[in-house]
């Protein structure tokens, strides 16, 4: 059983002394009108990431658990080279790239992953805001094929906390654009901007870990607009610097919506696995309703990165009412 050092914690300090030099960055700039700097707000993302780690710690094993018990039916033993851990390192930012998207697109896997959103202000304290709840959605099964293709468990785990210390630097407002080819290749703040914000245009957007070529490759990259700076938050903020009520309170919404009287099966069901958005009765509006409406007030973005074309907007604005 191989091991390595959990290098997100060789990094804290790091962290907290790059938070520091923002902070001071935020002040004598001019630029809290932008992001910006709340106390209570920051409070809160650096007690959600304490309580990300003590998650990681008390119910991380059971994933781990699981994916080093599927170690045996490997198919290859791909061993220690250097050259696997670079492998993993870039199949595993591709598992992440398709578990993000996945988490911006179904309901269950948005519960736990909204908290990471729900801040509207924008720096590197945001990093932190992490969830409680990611092992039951599940979501870690998408490491299964790498084991399965015989990368271990623990050269998994080791090089996705690279990845993770990576995606740290992007929270924030202090960098503008990297040059253009730092831009084509690497997930960069600008690019990261695009993907917190509510504008109509950047919804379901920039789902890269280190590279947005995945973003590109799949069609879901935007770049981020002068003219139309990003509005961080969720399409409806929760207002509230209660780090419980951050963790769980899409968990809460989701299953009171399943659980309401006069659903059918079918129905309690979308509420749980159709995009957040999704109402039974037509009654609330996805990301695909938003852009839609924005284009129609706007006929000139039609058909501009992150928004429908017009044959798509009109389509968008006439779906059926799900679930009927």
């Amino acid at each position: 059983m191989p091991k390595f050092p959990d290098v997100t914690q060789f990094a804290i300090p790091f962290f907290i002394l790059a938070m520091i030099v923002e902070l001071v960055w935020l002040k004598f700039s001019g630029a809290r009108n932008k992001a910006g700097f709340e106390t209570r707000d920051t409070l809160t993302s650096l007690l959600m990431g304490t309580g990300n780690v003590v998650a990681g710690m008390v119910f991380g094993i059971v994933s781990y658990a699981a994916l080093v018990w599927l170690w045996q039916f490997r198919f290859l033993d791909l061993g220690l080279h250097w050259w696997v851990f670079a492998g993993a390192f870039l199949l595993d930012d591709l598992r992440y790239y398709w578990y993000h998207r996945i988490a911006h697109r179904v309901r269950w896997v948005w519960a736990e992953h909204v908290n990471h959103h729900s801040s509207q202000h924008y720096n590197l304290s945001t990093a932190l805001r992490q969830s409680w709840t990611g092992l039951f959605t599940g979501m870690f099964v998408l490491q299964a094929p790498l084991v399965l293709l015989g990368l271990h468990p623990a050269v998994i785990a080791f090089t996705f906390g690279f990845n993770l210390i990576y995606q740290f630097w992007i929270h924030t407002e202090a960098i503008g654009k990297m040059p253009g080819w730092f831009e084509a290749v690497f997930n960069t703040p600008s690019h990261h901007r695009v993907h917190h914000a509510t504008n109509p245009r950047y919804l379901d957007a920039n789902y890269a870990g280190v590279l947005i070529i995945w973003d590109r490759i799949f069609g879901t990259f935007v770049e981020e607009l002068e003219e139309d700076r990003p509005r961080y938050g969720i399409v409806k903020n929760i207002g509230t610097f209660n780090p419980f009520k951050v963790a769980f309170h899409e968990w809460i919404n989701m299953l009171r919506d399943a659980f309401q009287r006069g659903l059918t099966f079918r129905q309690r069901l979308g509420y749980l696995f159709m995009p957040p958005g999704w109402s039974h009765d037509g009654s609330r509006k996805g990301s695909g309703q938003l852009k839609a409406d924005y284009v129609r007030l706007h006929p000139d973005q039609v058909g501009m990165p992150g928004l429908p074309g017009g044959t798509t907007a009109k389509a968008q604005s006439a779906m059926p009412v799900p679930g009927e």
